[in-house]
């Protein structure tokens, strides 16, 4: 899933919400269930996710919603080789972008 934000340090619940398509009670479930997200908080309590905060809930994304884990099938998931689940993830989003861009090249010809 290729999310759709402009370059930012920070970045509310609402947006990031926006752009996965979810609800934002989804969001502050996670944020309790995955110890991976740790969003900032500021004087009101706002949540402020960072770049890392959405390349892991990204990652939680794919695993629950596209891959049909459970949530704890997710963690251990998470836990047992992150650098390598990360890195494969990387690579299907790449080839996505590739395939997007392929598409759309065979449509203008």
């Amino acid at each position: 899933m290729q999310i759709d934000l402009p370059e930012k340090r920070y970045y509310r619940i609402g947006e990031v919400a926006k752009a996965f398509d979810v609800n934002t009670s989804l969001i502050r479930f996670w944020e309790n269930e995955f110890d991976v997200l740790k969003p900032k908080k500021n004087k009101k309590g706002n949540r402020l996710f960072t770049q890392e905060d959405l390349k892991n809930l990204q990652m939680i994304y794919f695993l629950v919603k596209e891959k049909g884990f459970t949530l704890e099938g997710a963690k251990k998931k998470l836990k047992e080789n992150p650098g390598s689940l990360y890195a494969k993830h990387d690579l299907i989003l790449r080839l996505e972008e590739i395939k997007n861009e392929l598409i759309q090249i065979k449509n203008e010809l």
